[in-house]
This record gives structure tokens, sequence and C-alpha cells, in this order.
């Protein structure tokens, strides 16, 4: 279940003070070694410090044996900083920053240090003390540049508010049952253009999971972030976390891992990298929490590359889209779209041929005018001439199919086929053709045509019926699915598999 963000809502956040300032402490001799006196949390060494809050001044501390795993309190004018050590430290020195509720819920943290990965904390609230903490444990100790936030309740406050902060610091934050400032949350774009990986878990009956998680979700969504979340069903605020947290740890361990795959370019273009994956629900019985738990996004659903090319204008507005495979099929199939590609509503039959090695690509549409011929005609010269295949799959919906049929009468020699949904047989692109008037160039070059279409739609007796005829006069290759007792909307196929069969077999012989 979906909602949509209201302008209304942040209006009553939480209010605070914003803190920035310059990193002042100096670097030292790099050693993951840590001094002083050393106790355990749950098995591992743990070190203390205290931070003077004006100098910044960090000196190893005794904890009292009474604390046990915990913290009893802060002295004033100082603050308590713990980092906890694994027996065997993971590649680059991952770490998990927890910045409030030190020991609360520590089941992620401990299967973190089973893990590899260094445990810190830092007595809240952000500012210039936890960027002299961050300094300390970065270029002192030689832990990661991108620490891993844990962010409970109120540590999801001080997460966000720190990783907005310094977006280009941070390799995932991990928020549960999190509010965010205002400012912050006007502020999450600068994680999604960093690429930040973002995972929540909410009570369904905790009231910051509508007015906080949601709006973030959205947002962060249509910007092509990568936004994961877990709902347990029937939860309110408390309590926190998973009682197995694996599926936390393996997000957290996922998003430090350094991304070793080439980068995908096409000469010509500026293209921004973001997202594209489905959002749809699944729902899973957790017998530890005795609870349904709904899971959504990428830490649990293929997630593709999608790249946008830039035009230079201040509108910025988008030239090309391009949604790559994981691995290409043989021979580099694509599927050449006459819409945009909606992050929103992620196209189910687009994802599983993604999945197949298919790019997906959308042409420009000019600000003013709509389609144009030529652009289109550039988008395909640019991906053959640099190894795409010479053949892609013509997709539209709506006006859009009429588009992608004009465009093939125009050069059926550069088509395998073509998938229509509901279409509307007109062109803006090319105003003085008609494509149901002129369907023979196709079927002559015997490119296969499937419509998927509601039986109510009003467009179906003027528009697919006729196609359908002519087409099979013309001896064309032509398949329409009807879904009963639909209408125009929604264009989209319930069961994608045949469409998705269709495309593939016609692209294995080209």
């Amino acid at each position: 279940m979906r909602h949509r963000p209201s302008a209304l809502l942040f209006t009553a956040l939480f209010a605070a003070a914003f803190f920035s300032s310059p990193k002042d402490v100096l670097a030292q001799d790099v050693s993951t070694n840590f001094d002083g006196p050393k106790t355990t949390w749950h098995g591992f060494d743990r070190y203390d410090f205290t931070m003077d809050e004006q100098t910044l001044a960090i000196e190893p501390y005794a904890a009292p044996a009474s604390e046990g795993n915990g913290i009893q309190g802060d002295t004033p004018g100082k603050r308590r900083c713990i980092i906890v050590v694994p027996k065997h430290a993971a590649a680059g020195n991952p770490w998990s920053w927890r910045g409030c509720y030190w020991d609360h819920q520590p089941q992620v943290e401990v299967e973190l240090l089973n893990r590899g990965f260094f445990i810190a904390y830092v007595a809240p609230d952000p500012g210039k003390q936890w960027d002299a903490w961050y300094t300390f444990l970065t270029e002192k100790h030689g832990l990661s540049k991108k620490p891993s936030f844990v962010g409970m309740s109120k540590g999801g406050v001080n997460a966000y508010k720190w990783a907005t902060a310094h977006p280009d610091e941070v390799s995932c934050v991990y928020a549960d049952n999190p509010a965010l400032y205002p400012e912050d949350f006007a502020k999450v774009d600068l994680l999604a253009k960093n690429d930040v990986p973002v995972f929540h878990v909410c009570g369904s009956f905790d009231y910051l999971f509508y007015h906080h998680t949601l709006p973030v979700e959205d947002v962060y969504h249509q910007l092509g972030g990568r936004i994961s979340v877990m709902i347990k069903e029937g939860y309110p605020h408390h309590p926190h976390s998973l009682p197995d947290p694996k599926p936390i740890a393996d997000f957290i361990e996922q998003s430090v891992q350094p991304d070793t795959r080439t980068p995908f370019t096409v000469p010509g273009l500026t293209l921004v990298k973001s997202h594209y994956y489905s959002f749809e629900n699944s729902y899973s019985y957790f017998p530890q929490d005795d609870a349904y738990i709904t899971c959504r996004g990428p830490a649990f659903t293929a997630c593709y590359d999608r790249y946008d090319a830039k035009f230079g204008n201040d509108w910025q507005l988008t030239g090309i889209t391009i949604v790559a495979p994981k691995t290409p099929a043989t021979g580099n199939p694509w599927v050449f779209r006459a819409d945009r590609i909606d992050r929103a509503d992620p196209s189910a039959v687009d994802l599983a041929l993604l999945a197949k090695g298919f790019y997906i690509v959308a042409a420009p549409i000019d600000t003013g005018s709509g389609p144009v011929q030529k652009e289109w005609d550039d988008t395909y010269k640019l991906l053959t001439d640099n190894g795409f295949s010479k053949k892609p799959a013509l997709e539209g919906a709506g006006m859009g199919a009429g588009e992608a049929y004009a465009w093939a009468i125009t050069n059926p020699d550069k088509v395998s086929c073509i998938y229509a949904e509901n279409p509307l047989m007109r062109s803006i692109m090319f105003p003085k053709l008609s494509p149901l008037d002129n369907l023979e160039p196709l079927a002559k070059a015997g490119i296969p045509v499937l419509h998927v279409c509601g039986s109510l739609d009003p467009l179906l007796k003027d528009n697919s019926a006729v196609v359908e005829q002519r087409y099979k006069g013309y001896g064309g290759q032509i398949t329409v699915i009807l879904k009963d007792g639909v209408g125009h909307y929604p264009l989209a196929p319930t069961d994608p598999q045949p469409v998705v069969d269709f495309i593939a077999q016609t692209a294995s012989k080209n």
C-alpha cells in the first residue's frame, strides 16, 4: 500500500539548529590499532574516549565496569565516543556509525562485527564534534571514508542530518522508524545524486512511518535513488530492528562493496546515472518477529542502472534514456520505446526484458513539438554505431504506439518487431503519414506485431481491429491479446510473459 506525500506533512516536524563546520582534527599516523583502556562489548574489544566539546580533543577513557555493554552518561563539556573492533577487519576497514541510543537492539552491529566491520558511536547531536570524530577514525585510524549509518528513531534523525550535510562521505543509511527535520528532508536529493542507498525498517502502526518514511520513499524513488523498506505489520514504534538482523546486515555489507564494473558510456553523450527497479510489494512471514513483513525496493528485487543524457538547458530535461541490463545478451538487443520510462510505474515487460539482457531505450522528446524524426534517427544511429543490434523492437502505448508504427513504416529494415498497448494510430512525428494506411511495408518486411488491448477500450474498434484485419490481408503476422472487461487503462498487460517471449524470440532471429 502506497501513500503520496503531502506538502503539509513537514510543517510540524522536529526543529533543530544545523551545525556545520570544517573538520579541524589534524591527520596523524594512520593505524587501525586503538590506544587506551579496553573493555568488551558483546565479545569484541571496545575502546572508549571522551571528546572536549570546545577544543575537540579526543582522549582515551576508562569506562566503569558497571556500564557493561552500555553507557551511563556524559561528563559536562565532554562527549562519549566508542569504537568496537572486529576480530578480523574486512577489506577497506568498513565501519558502522550509530549516533544515538548506544547498545539498543545491537544485533545488526554484532552481526556486522562478525563480518569484519568496526562499530562506532559518538554522543548526539551532529555538528563539529561529529566531524571531528569522523576525521579521527578515518585519518588517524584508517577506517573507510564512507561509513554506513545505523539510526533508530532520533538516531535516524541524526543519521540523515549528518549524511545530507556530507553526502559524499557516507556509504548507506539504515534508519529504523526514523523522523527527519524539514531542512534535511529538503536535501535528500543530495544523497540520491551521490548514489547513497537507503533502507528503512518500520512498524505499520508507527506514526512516523506515514509522516516520514513514506514521503522519503516517494521522493527518493522519483529521484532515481535506491530505497528499500520493510514494514512490520501491526508493530508500533518499538521494538526496533529485527531479531534476525541478516536482511539489514546484508544491505549494509553490499552497500560498502566497491563497484568494479566498467562504467557504461556512449560517445557523445553526457550521461547521468540513476536506478530503475520494481516497487512491487512482497509479503513474507518472519517467525522470529511473529509477523508478516512487507518488503519492497532494490534490496529485494533486481535493480538496473538508468542513464539519462542531459540537454544543455535550464530546465534539466533529458534526452535519450537508456536502462542497461546487468549482463547484455548476445548482440546487444534493445527495445526502442516511443514513451518515456516512468519511475513511478515501472513496466513489468521492460523489467523482464532487462533480466533477459535487453537494453531499454527511450528517444528524446522535444520540449515543444514532441517526437522528432531526426532525434529518433540520430538515436538509432548512435546506438547501432556503438554495438547495439541493428534491429531493435519497437514499443509504444496509446499514441506512443502510433509513433512507433510511423517510425517503423519509414524504416522497415531497422525493426525486429512491434509491440503496442491499446494503440492510437496517429503520429506527431510524421503528421502526413497515416499508420493505418501504410502497413504494407511492414508486412512485406516480415515484421511480426503484437497488441495487448482492453476489450472495452473505445479505441479498439478503429485502431487494433483495423490493424489486425489489414495486416493479415497483407500477409503480415499479428497477434492481438484482449484483456476482458478492461478499458484503455491500465495500458500494460497483467501477464507480461507472452510479450516478453514474443520480443525475445523475435530478437533471436535477427
